[in-house]
């Protein structure tokens, strides 16, 4: 039976599909939701968003974060209680596999995952603990998720994710071509909590509510990838700068890491995402997966769309590297055409650090 939250109850509620079915896409008045969950005027959001339909997934043992360290892309060795981190678990080839919002409470690590991913990500990890003092379950139906970009009132007991975007972590790279104080991320912080499910609907009380249609807009103004929207079999971490957040390039061996450091040091990410400022003259906006054109020619895919309260619409596409960081481009979906003026997210001369006397790429200070 396929989830749905008892926050669907509230009034005005619209159930969300595809990676956040089972949790309302909003509840009646999407703008007004965003203004509530980002703030406006000067005052601070108040509003939370459900997510409880988010996988989480919890490691224990007294080999917890050394056994993960090995596993993943990102330093855990040192990672202090309730300081969140996320990191990558790779294919051989450096592919993304999983992705996942890590935060320990000093006794158990928890993984947040999209809700396709818990189930496999408890699997994998339970055929490769061998010998080792860990215990991984998949606890999706026991714990809630729900976020918010100002802390939470009364909440400060509750275990929270921090996200760390787009602030670059120890061993972390940034691939943006812009100066890091001017990197929009910073304009959205982000909270999950964990909270019990079966105390969600007490907890979140008379709260107000955003659906995810408002958390999704503050997310691509905020050019934060996500896995399942940003990601496809063949995504590196490099195409989607989260060799910002996700990965450290001077830990130990794990899987794909190889691929990470050729790229990074030798080569360069065959694509590249980037923020798309769409024609709003029109009153529809594409679907995701629309392709992307340069002239006549398909470069890309928008992997992500969404109507911002203040920029109208917006979207995420991913495409060739080597496409002109000034060409308009035009998305086709069926027979609607969207003219698109494109921010550059990753730099088109991303990777090739070797050699590098000066570049747009940097380390964190």
């Amino acid at each position: 039976m396929s989830y749905l939250s008892p926050l669907l109850s509230r009034h005005g509620a619209v159930q969300a599909g595809g990676l956040d079915a089972g949790v309302a896409a909003h509840y009646g008045d999407p703008n007004r939701e965003q203004r509530a969950l980002a703030g406006y005027n000067g005052r601070p959001g108040t509003a939370v968003v459900d997510l409880s339909h988010r996988g989480v997934v919890t490691v224990t043992g007294e080999d917890r974060l050394s056994w993960l360290n090995t596993l993943s892309s990102q330093s855990l060795t040192g990672l202090k209680a309730n300081v969140g981190t996320e990191l990558l678990f790779l294919s051989i080839q450096g592919r993304i596999d999983f992705l996942a919002r890590v935060v320990d409470d000093g006794a158990t690590t928890w993984l947040l995952v999209e809700t396709q991913e818990a189930q496999p990500l408890a699997q994998w990890l339970n055929s490769m603990k061998f010998m080792l003092r860990v215990e991984i379950a998949d606890v999706s139906q026991d714990w809630a998720v729900v976020g918010s970009v100002n802390e939470v009132e009364g909440w400060d007991k509750l275990l929270k994710w921090t996200d760390p975007w787009p602030h670059i972590g120890e061993g972390g790279y940034s691939y943006a071509a812009i100066d890091e104080a001017e990197h929009p991320g910073l304009e959205r912080p982000w909270h999950e909590y964990l909270v019990p499910a079966t105390q969600l609907v007490a907890m979140v009380g008379d709260r107000p509510l955003a659906g995810v249609w408002a958390a999704e807009a503050l997310r691509i103004a905020a050019w934060r990838p996500r896995l399942g929207a940003e990601t496809d079999e063949k995504t590196i971490p490099h195409e989607l700068d989260l060799l910002r957040t996700a990965v450290h390039l001077s830990k130990g061996c794990y899987k794909g890491q190889e691929t990470v450091a050729r790229v990074h040091n030798l080569g360069h990410p065959p694509r590249r995402l980037v923020f798309l400022q769409l024609d709003g003259s029109q009153h529809t906006i594409p679907a995701p997966g629309s392709e992307v054109f340069a002239g006549d020619k398909k470069v890309g895919v928008v992997t992500s769309v969404a109507q911002h309260y203040e920029m109208g619409p917006i979207a995420l596409a991913l495409i060739k590297r080597t496409v002109q960081t000034d060409v308009v481009l035009t998305v086709n979906d069926s027979d609607e055409k969207y003219v698109a003026a494109q921010e550059t997210i990753v730099a088109t001369d991303a990777g090739q650090v070797v050699g590098r006397a000066k570049g747009f790429l940097r380390a964190p200070r």
